[in-house]
């Protein structure tokens, strides 16, 4: 009986902060930390794991190539990304916020390579409800 006493206080205690925990709210930027370091893991490592969890189905990737545009679908660059898995570019990143508020995010990644150039990738993300997803990615070359 004493041993039936003691579990019933732990039990209630563990009910409380288990219900605690559900009811805090993620502001997202955990969410959001995850689609943009799996992009950068794609785009610098090669890494492919995760990567179609952070897009968003009507994603479109754009490149500036001389005046011209280039854009693919979701489809298009996950084919082209299985022809380049695991190849880790000669290149350090960084990532700045560009635009943030609590449905759309710009992040700007810059790609800088040993050889002196540098890819800026300009990654919109949108909040659609069940997450944060990578909706538009639009890459320059300087």
């Amino acid at each position: 009986m004493k041993t039936f006493k003691s579990i019933i206080p732990a039990l209630a205690l563990l009910l409380m902060f288990g219900t605690a925990k559900a009811n805090q709210k993620d502001d997202g930027a955990a969410s959001r930390s995850i689609a943009i370091n799996t992009y950068v893991d794609v785009m610098a490592r090669g890494k492919l794991n995760g990567f179609t969890d952070v897009l968003d189905q009507s994603v479109q990737f754009s490149v500036l190539q001389g005046k011209h545009i280039v854009s693919y679908n979701k489809k298009q660059m996950l084919e082209y990304l299985q022809s380049v898995k695991n190849i880790e570019q000669d290149c350090t990143t960084n990532t700045s916020i560009v635009e943030s508020n609590d449905f759309i995010n710009v992040i700007k990644v810059d790609m800088h390579f040993s050889s002196g150039f540098v890819r800026s990738n300009y990654v919109t993300l949108a909040n659609n409800g069940s997450g944060w997803k990578i909706i538009n990615v639009y890459s320059v070359f300087n």
